[in-house]
C-alpha cells in the first residue's frame, strides 16, 4: 500500500485546489491516447495488493466473502489516490488508470484463491521449511529487494551504498554560511576516481555478499549452489536492463568491462569457497564484505557522465518511481548491515548439517 501511495501522489508537493471536483475525473471522456506500459504498470501495481489481501481474507477464514470485500478496499483506494492526484497539478487522474487498477486488484485476488485451492501456498510453506531456517523472513525480504535496488543507475556495476557524495553535499548546504561549514572534510571530488582493481574488488564484494546472506537461512550447500548462480545471473540481467533504459537497448551490456568481468569471477570464486562455511560465520564474513564494499565504494566520486546519465534516467517513465528506487540502492547495504549485525550476535536454535 505504501509502494502503491507512493507512485500514485509523487512528487508529493505544489497541493492547491485547480478548480474541479475531485470526482469529476469519474465522467471524463476516454484518454485518446494511451500505451501499453501504462496499462501494464497499472495493473501489476495493484495485483500483488490484491493477491495479498486475498491470503490474508483466505487464510483468517473469511473466504470468498472476505476476499470480494477487500478487493472492493484496494479498488476505494485507488478511487481515493485518483481524486487526491486533482490536487496535484503534475499528476492527472484517470478513469481508465481506476479501472485498470481494480482489475488488477480482481486479478491478484483470483490468482491467490487459485493457488490456495491447488495447494500451491501450502506447497510453497513446505518448500520454504525445508529450504530455510525458521527466522529466514528477514534475509528473504532483503534478497528480494536487491535486484530492485540494482535497477537504478549506478556508478559502479553491483555497487550499491555510495551516500558519501550525496551526504557532503547535503551537509555543506545545510551549514553553508555558518563557521562549521569550514569542519567538512575535503570534498570527494578531489579524489581520484576508483582504479580498475578497486572497481574489481567492489563488484566482487558487490556480488558476494548477497550470496553470503542466502547462505546464513539455507539448509543445504546444495541451496546456496543455486542462490549463488541465481545472484549471478539476476543482478547481471537487472544492471543490463539498467543500463538499456539509461543508455538505450544497444548499450545494455556496455558496463561489462574487462575489470567488471574479473570482479564478477572473483565473486563466484569467493561465494565458492564460502560454501561450507556455517551460518553464523556465513554472517561474519558478509558483514565484513559490506563494510570492505561500502568503504572501496565511498572513497571516490562519481564522475560527471554517470551525473548526467541520472538526470537522463530521472526525467524519463519511471519518474514516478526513480525515488524509492534510488533509496533502495542506497540503504539496501545499511539494511544488510544491521540485520547482519543481528544474526551474529545471536545464536542459531537449530544446527542441522554443515551449513548449520
Amino acid at each position: 500500500m505504501a509502494l502503491i501511495v507512493y507512485a500514485s501522489l509523487y512528487p508529493f508537493g505544489e497541493w492547491r485546489d485547480q478548480g474541479i471536483a475531485p470526482w469529476a475525473f469519474l465522467g471524463a471522456p476516454l484518454p485518446r491516447w494511451w500505451t501499453g506500459f501504462d496499462v501494464t504498470a497499472n495493473v501489476l501495481g495493484y495485483a500483488p495488493l490484491g493477491f495479498l489481501l486475498a491470503l490474508a481474507a483466505l487464510r483468517s477464514g473469511r473466504g470468498v466473502r472476505g476476499i470480494l470485500l477487500l478487493t472492493c478496499c484496494a479498488a476505494l483506494l485507488s478511487l481515493t489516490l485518483e481524486a487526491m492526484q486533482s490536487y496535484l497539478p503534475s499528476r492527472v487522474p484517470s478513469n481508465v488508470d481506476l479501472a485498470l487498477n481494480a482489475a488488477g486488484s480482481a486479478i491478484g485476488a483470483l490468482l491467490a484463491w487459485s493457488l490456495e485451492r491447488i495447494g500451491g501456498v501450502a506447497h510453497w510453506n513446505r518448500l520454504r521449511e525445508r529450504w530455510f531456517i525458521e527466522e529466514s523472513r528477514g534475509a528473504l525480504a532483503l534478497l528480494a529487494l536487491w535486484p530492485m535496488a540494482l535497477l537504478f543507475p549506478v556508478a559502479v556495476p553491483f555497487g550499491l551504498g555510495q551516500v558519501l557524495e550525496r551526504l557532503e553535499d547535503s551537509l555543506g548546504e545545510l551549514l553553508q554560511d555558518t563557521p562549521f561549514f569550514d569542519w567538512l572534510p575535503a570534498h570527494v571530488d578531489e579524489m581520484p576516481p576508483l582504479s580498475p582493481s578497486s572497481q574489481l574488488v567492489c563488484v566482487a564484494l558487490g556480488l558476494v555478499v548477497p550470496c553470503l546472506l542466502g547462505y546464513c537461512i539455507a539448509r543445504h550447500w546444495r541451496l546456496r549452489i543455486g542462490m549463488a548462480l541465481g545472484a549471478l545471473v539476476i543482478g547481471s540481467l537487472v544492471t543490463a536492463l539498467s543500463a538499456a533504459l539509461s543508455y538505450g537497448p544497444v548499450h545494455a551490456w556496455e558496463w561489462l568491462t574487462l575489470p567488471v568481468q574479473v570482479g564478477l569471477a572473483l565473486g563466484m570464486l569467493l561465494a565458492a569457497l564460502a560454501l561450507r562455511l556455517p551460518r553464523r560465520a556465513s554472517a561474519a564474513v558478509a558483514l565484513l564484505a559490506v563494510m570492505l564494499h561500502l568503504n572501496v565504494l565511498n572513497q571516490a566520486p562519481t564522475s560527471a557522465y554517470f551525473w548526467q546519465t541520472l538526470q537522463t534516467w530521472e526525467q524519463g517513465r519511471f519518474i514516478r518511481f526513480h525515488g524509492l528506487v534510488q533509496w533502495l540502492g542506497w540503504l539496501w547495504p545499511f539494511a544488510a548491515l544491521a540485520y547482519l549485525l543481528l544474526r551474529v550476535s545471536r545464536r542459531e536454535r537449530i544446527a542441522a548439517g554443515p551449513a548449520a
